[in-house]
């Protein structure tokens, strides 16, 4: 006796589903939340109520007052993304900044920003997830370290050698 004539035994009152028969899951997305506040209420939240929800390092940051060039970048991202055409899928203008330490508000989401890490502007699209944390974390300023061959001025002496 094979497997499949134990299982057709086992399950004989049940309907079985061969593979084109099977009903179809439906896929659904995933609510986001931001520490048990759902996306929409984010957005439209002042920002008293914000600051409470965000980190401890945040809510210092927002206490002692943002200075006049974050709220300028804020302003710049908001009226690009006026200008664009969001319900057709258009993305806003990259707007460029060297702000790395500008802690990533939900009125940002949907918007593109290019920034500095020493060298050149990265593009960064800011997703709903990276509400509460800073620019610079999706921007990296160095190159990772590949460890491997000796240098190009090393010697043959300063190589490491394994011993067997």
């Amino acid at each position: 006796m094979c497997i499949r004539d134990r299982y057709q035994r086992r399950v004989r009152g049940t309907r079985s589903f061969t593979m084109a028969e099977a009903p179809k899951k439906r896929s659904t997305f995933r609510k986001y939340t931001y520490r048990g506040v759902d996306l929409e209420n984010l957005v439209n939240m002042p920002m008293p109520e914000l600051i409470e929800l965000v980190h401890a390092r945040a809510r210092r940051r927002f206490k002692h007052g943002l200075p006049r060039k974050y709220w300028s970048l804020l302003k710049r991202l908001r009226t690009a993304k006026n200008a664009c055409d969001l319900a057709a899928g258009e993305k806003p203008v990259c707007i460029k900044t060297h702000l790395r330490n500008m802690i990533i508000l939900p009125e940002m989401i949907g918007s593109v920003v290019g920034v500095y890490n020493g060298k050149t502007f990265n593009q960064v699209e800011i997703k709903a997830d990276m509400v509460g944390h800073y620019l610079a974390e999706f921007s990296m300023s160095y190159k990772p370290v590949k460890h491997g061959t000796a240098g190009i001025g090393a010697t043959k002496s300063s190589r490491f050698v394994p011993l067997k």
